[in-house]
Formats: structure tokens, C-alpha cells, sequence
């Protein structure tokens, strides 16, 4: 396995308004945040937010090149982003204990948080399709490169790592620095992970090892 120690790139935040960071998702020109009761798309160059829509917003954010999916409570919520209007909603597999989300191949995959987990589900019906097991909490989920990463968080330390989406097994692990937890996780479909920062209010950019 390989293992090395997180280089990050930027910090962005903390922002108005929002005193903490869930979901972190990537629409090819803006990262969106959940922060509670809000959605937030801020400029990765700029760093400032540029718009927000006010809908519930407590865990996993994923775009699907035209919609976005959020995670409020025990439900995962499909949203315009242009209207900001909640257009249907499915049961999140998780039952409330969902985390990261992520868009991929046409499915969404949710983060079971203290269920150590990541479903595969259809996005139209929640059916769940298949579940990974991790070694421990996940709290992001990410797609690149045909490669399936996901987020931990357990104490004071996080890390992301590169899993086989067949088995779940690690097969790369980067961790982050002591005391810098990752309560969401998002590729540019580049080299940047970005990581939300939970209750610092932050997001992290952090390099993708190549």
C-alpha cells in the first residue's frame, strides 16, 4: 500500500455564515458546500462564495453534471441548482447515519459513517445495488480517473485513501496533518481533493498524488 502525508494546496474559508462544513461537491467550475441549512458554491480561484440556496444540507453533496444531490437527514435530496428547487427525494441507505456522497457511472455512492461503509445506489429509487466495507468512519466519497477514494474521520485524525471498489481494500492512504479533520470529500477531476474542514469552517484542497 502506498502512504504518504497530505500536501495541501490552499485553505478556503471560514465563510459568512457558515460556522461548519458537511458535503463538498465539484461542478466543473464552482465547490459546493453543505453547511446545515444551506448549499454554498464558492470560486476555488477566488475563494469567495458566489451563491447559496437555502434548502436542508447536513451531510454528502455529489453533482451529476446537471443536478444537485444532498444528504438531509435520513433522505437524499435532488435539487436544481440553477432553481434551487427540491425536485425528488429518496430514503438515503444509511437511515441517518449517511456522510459522503458521490456520483459515478450513472449511481450515487453514500458514506455510512459509524457504519463503516460505502452503498451503491440508484439514484432514482434508493435501491441499494452493493456496499464496501472500511476499517473505519467514512466521511467522504469521491470518483476520478475511474478510481474510488474515500474519506475518514476517527478521533482527531483523518485520512483519505484509495480503495479496490470491488473489495474495498486500501490500496493508497494519505494522511492528513493532526488535528485536520475531513468531513467531505470531492475531486476537480484533477490533481485537487477537496476536503470540508467540519467545524473549522473550512475546506481544504488537498494534491492528489499521480
Amino acid at each position: 500500500m502506498k502512504h504518504t502525508k497530505a500536501e495541501i494546496l490552499r485553505e478556503y474559508g471560514p465563510f459568512p455564515n457558515a460556522d461548519r462544513v458537511a458535503g463538498v461537491t465539484f461542478d466543473g467550475r464552482h465547490v459546493w458546500f453543505a453547511s446545515g441549512d444551506k448549499l454554498n458554491a464558492f470560486d476555488p480561484e477566488v475563494g469567495e462564495v458566489v451563491h447559496s440556496i437555502d434548502v436542508a444540507a447536513h451531510a454528502g453533496t455529489a453533482f451529476d453534471g446537471r443536478y444537485l444531490f444532498q444528504i438531509a437527514e435520513d433522505r437524499i435530496q435532488k435539487i436544481d441548482p440553477k432553481t434551487g428547487e427540491v425536485l425528488s427525494t429518496i430514503p438515503a441507505p444509511g437511515n441517518g447515519g449517511d456522510s459522503g456522497l458521490a456520483w459515478a457511472e450513472g449511481t450515487l455512492w453514500v458514506g455510512d459513517y459509524r457504519g463503516r461503509k460505502i452503498h451503491q445506489i440508484d439514484p432514482d429509487t434508493g435501491a441499494l445495488l452493493r456496499s464496501i466495507e472500511s476499517s473505519r468512519f467514512v466521511t467522504g466519497v469521491t470518483w476520478v480517473d475511474g478510481e474510488l477514494w474515500h474519506a475518514t474521520w476517527e478521533g482527531d485524525e483523518s485520512d483519505i485513501r484509495r480503495v479496490e471498489p470491488e473489495s474495498g481494500r486500501v490500496l493508497e492512504r494519505i494522511d492528513m496533518p493532526p488535528g485536520l479533520t475531513i468531513s467531505g470529500l470531492e475531486s476537480d477531476g484533477a490533481d485537487r481533493l477537496f476536503c470540508g474542514g467540519g467545524t473549522s469552517g473550512k475546506v481544504r484542497a488537498v494534491r492528489r498524488p499521480r
